[in-house]
């Protein structure tokens, strides 16, 4: 799981084009989005769609989204989950 948190970090740097910001900027448990993140609707329609494509996941309404999106650690968790069922 903390793998899949790291890789995860590094793939919203890179979608999002966070030149000033490293991995370890991004607090685990920290809010993805809001004010202190800075991060807007825009950015997680393109976390979104990265997500599909990489992970094959989908984050298919708001609520869900904004559940998914409560931290890194939320989102890994969710990944994790749908990627599990996806095999059994």
């Amino acid at each position: 799981m903390e793998e899949l948190i790291q890789e995860l970090k590094v793939k919203i740097i890179e979608t999002l084009s966070l030149l000033d910001t490293s991995p370890e900027d991004i607090g685990t448990e920290a809010p993805l989005v809001g004010p202190e993140t800075g991060l807007d609707s825009i950015d997680v329609l393109e976390l979104v769609m990265m997500i599909e494509k990489d992970y094959g996941v989908k984050i298919d309404n708001k609520e869900l989204g904004m559940k998914v999106f409560a931290s890194v650690k939320a989102l890994a968790g969710y990944i994790h989950e749908k990627r599990t069922e996806t095999i059994h």
